[in-house]
């Protein structure tokens, strides 16, 4: 494997790589070969971790429907029994169930990895990895690849063995017993979801257990369920709650089945959002709206960290209606779940962390970012209304949503795009202090949050460095018709002043 760039494999507390050709100007490097090394190097980092011999290792593997999961799985598998560890093979699963293999009674495994590279194109796959603890973090995978690098393994003497297991079905059945007992239905205790008919799209991602294995044992109709079977083509549309295509279709599926509720999922089943009865979005601020005031129900007082990009009402909402706190931190789920466990670790009390991109994590569950969790909780909530005729979207009535909302992405064309990115960013704060009425947010934890408080623009900006790429996401929102074209004019004077920026989006 000389001069092969495993640092390029890195995405964050994740690998990622291509896995398939038929994009043009995408080489492949992740391959089979490359899958067997990881393995290996996962068992010796592990070996390292848990103090235990590679021999007294189990680990679960699982993956989701793209199309180079099976080849993929079975060398990452090769290459754990090669240094003498046991596999638990899951076959499809999501990435939240990988991580319950690890503290599952019965299964108790000390090493879980999860293949996919959630909503990304067919031809992306990578590696998510898992302990008893969690989610590996950065600096484990640079740890990681560094063992692959140096491909130095000791080959067992006897190989591990391959197991299968129906790991699905057990996860499933921690919802479907959660469920029952958080409703707890006076009349028909086994099947409180009886009368409502729920609507899933899996967008042919590995979420369509949840209809067969959760929904369905509990007495749901769930017909008019779309895109359940795996397809790692995704031939009906990108399997992202974020995705507009996909919201659509989830929403029109409600209003055409006359459904109760609508769950989608992105292709791991890490994130999820929902569609009320009435066919409108449960996403976003609205989402975040809908589990704040369910979380702040159960924990009075307490905080919710959110991504930089929520909008001022769900703050006033989680502040004001709530009597919650907003702690509105960076982008990056792993940021923003990091942030509300070291809130806990302070003294502050914070039970969820969610960000605007669907990824939700409660403390009650592991801080497992889980949209199957998410959306069963939301479930509860649904129940629990329809036996007191209540409505679920009743509880986020009060939440102020902006008149416009938009995102422009700014590309830095320079190598050294974060020295730029950080650059225009002390400047746009000089040049905002000039204007009387935009005012600078303080305690922001990412770029530069602008208050924009004309009448005329009524609303606030943001503007980041994004986490990977030579890119500079700018939010604008604002309360009144043509505030954000107003707000985006202005920073045009700022932009039009600064070299190696392409900020032809805002011109649009």
């Amino acid at each position: 494997m000389q001069n092969y760039n495993w640092k390029k494999l890195q995405n964050g507390s994740d690998i990622r790589g291509i896995a398939l050709e038929g994009v043009p100007d995408e080489k492949v490097n992740l391959t089979p070969e490359i899958a067997t090394i990881l393995g290996q190097s996962f068992v010796n980092w592990l070996v390292g971790k848990v103090h235990k011999p590679a021999e007294k290792l189990t680990i679960a593997i699982g993956r989701d429907s793209r199309l180079s999961g099976p080849s993929l799985m079975s060398a990452v598998m090769a290459g754990i029994t090669s240094v003498g560890s046991q596999v638990y093979d899951f076959d499809m699963a999501s990435t939240p169930a990988m991580f319950m293999s690890t503290i599952t009674p019965g299964f108790d495994c000390e090493g879980a990895i999860m293949l996919t590279a959630s909503h990304l194109p067919f031809n992306r796959n990578g590696l998510k990895f898992f302990t008893a603890n969690g989610g590996l973090q950065k600096k484990d995978i640079t740890d990681i690849l560094a063992l692959a690098e140096s491909n130095n393994f000791e080959l067992a003497t006897v190989p591990g063995s391959i197991g299968k297991h129906d790991f699905i079905s057990v996860y499933a059945n921690q919802f479907v017993t959660k469920i029952r007992e958080s409703v707890n239905h006076p009349d028909n205790f086994q099947q409180p979801l009886n009368g409502l008919k729920i609507v899933v799209d899996a967008g042919n991602g590995a979420g369509g257990f949840y209809v067969d294995k959760v929904l369905k044992p509990l007495g749901a109709d769930t017909t008019g369920s779309q895109f359940l079977e795996p397809d790692g083509t995704f031939p009906n549309h990108v399997p992202n709650p974020e995705d507009k295509q996909a919201m659509q279709s989830i929403c029109q599926a409600v209003i055409a089945n006359q459904a109760d509720f609508g769950i989608i999922f992105d292709t791991d089943v890490d994130r999820s959002a929902a569609v009320d009865g009435g066919g409108k979005e449960l996403n976003r601020n609205r989402l975040i709206a809908l589990i704040s005031a369910i979380v702040l129900q159960e924990h009075p007082g307490s905080t919710v960290v959110t991504d930089s990009i929520t909008s001022d009402g769900l703050t006033q909402f989680i502040e004001q209606d709530l009597k919650g706190i907003h702690h509105r931190f960076k982008r990056g789920y792993k940021n923003v779940i990091d942030e509300s466990i070291r809130l806990n670790q302070s003294g502050q009390e914070s039970w969820l962390a969610i960000e605007t991109s669907g990824h939700g994590a409660l403390k009650e569950n592991y801080f497992l970012d889980d949209g199957a969790y998410l959306v069963s909780k939301l479930l509860i909530e649904l129940a629990k209304s329809q036996l007191q005729n209540k409505s679920l979207p009743a509880l986020i009535a009060n939440l102020q949503e902006p008149e416009e909302s938009a995102e422009f992405r700014i590309k830095i064309n320079v190598d050294d795009f974060r020295n730029l990115g950080d650059r225009v960013i002390e400047q746009l704060q000089e040049f905002a202090s000039t204007q009387a009425d935009w005012k600078i947010v303080p305690n922001n934890y990412e770029g530069l949050r602008i208050s924009c408080t004309s009448p005329h623009e009524s609303g606030w900006f943001l503007l980041r460095l994004s986490l990977h790429d030579p890119v500079m996401p700018l939010n604008v929102e604002s309360n009144v018709q043509g505030g954000v074209r107003r707000i985006v004019d202005r920073l045009l004077v700022f932009f039009q002043t600064t070299e190696s920026l392409d900020f032809s989006t805002l011109l649009k």
